[in-house]
């Protein structure tokens, strides 16, 4: 049990550091959970709300150690959708940026996000350029299902159920410049089988992001991911 009493907070970071220059590490990071403030983080999403409200829910439960500072979407959502009263509630800012093929927002997304931990995209189906993930400078983790990259384009879940896949999945992983090609945190995966309908598979497609998302979070605020070689990670 830390006692800062014994070995004060600051004292604590300068030791760390030192044994971090005594293994030359590219990176060091030193958090006591129960002190430091929970990481400040925003979220981004389009249309689909499941892993957005999932967070949201999860959050209000205190079991993800974040604090959310807004919600960017390029979506408009009506005021009485159930994600905006939920938001209303708790006093959570909403953006709403539409976005072109030739206008990203990139600029007012930066300025929004200006002073957060890390970024999460709550299916944001917006690519980011290699100059927006330059000048954030931090990490931001993705979800996408497990149908790719055999099913893509519009409607990948009636795709996949149309061709009788039987496992379905979902990855979380760090965003890189490269399409949903990033250093994976999380993946899960599920039998589905011809019992099921369309619902039911979409349904089990969208729990698995669900999961998969919250808990690639969860390992990371804990410290627990390690990057390695580039474009791979260490979970533990």
């Amino acid at each position: 049990t830390y006692n800062p009493r014994l070995w004060p907070r600051d004292m604590l970071r300068t030791d760390f550091l030192h044994l971090s220059d005594c293994f030359n590490a590219q990176k060091s990071t030193v958090r006591v959970p129960d002190i430091d403030p929970k990481y400040k983080i925003a979220v981004l999403a389009s249309k689909q709300d499941h892993c957005l409200f999932d967070l949201l829910h999860r959050w209000q439960e205190g079991r993800l150690p974040v604090d959310i500072h807004c919600v960017i979407s390029n979506h408009d959502r009506p005021v009485d959708n159930h994600v905006m009263r939920f938001l209303k509630r708790h006093e959570i800012p909403y953006h709403y940026l539409p976005t072109t093929s030739g206008n990203k927002r990139e600029q007012e997304i930066l300025e929004l996000i200006e002073g957060t931990d890390f970024v999460v995209l709550a299916r944001y189906m917006q690519v980011m350029s290699e100059s927006f993930l330059k000048s954030y400078g931090k990490d931001i983790i993705n979800i996408h299902h497990g149908l790719l990259p055999s099913f893509k384009g519009g409607s990948p879940s009636r795709q996949a159920f149309n061709a009788g896949v039987k496992l379905i999945g979902a990855t979380s992983h760090f965003v890189t410049p490269e399409l949903d090609a990033g250093p994976i945190i999380e993946q899960m995966v599920e039998r589905v089988s011809h019992r099921d309908t369309l619902h039911s598979f979409v349904v089990k497609s969208e729990n698995l992001e669900k999961q998969c998302l919250a808990e690639a979070i969860k390992s990371y605020c804990e410290l627990r991911v390690l990057p390695y070689e580039v474009m791979k990670t260490v979970v533990f």
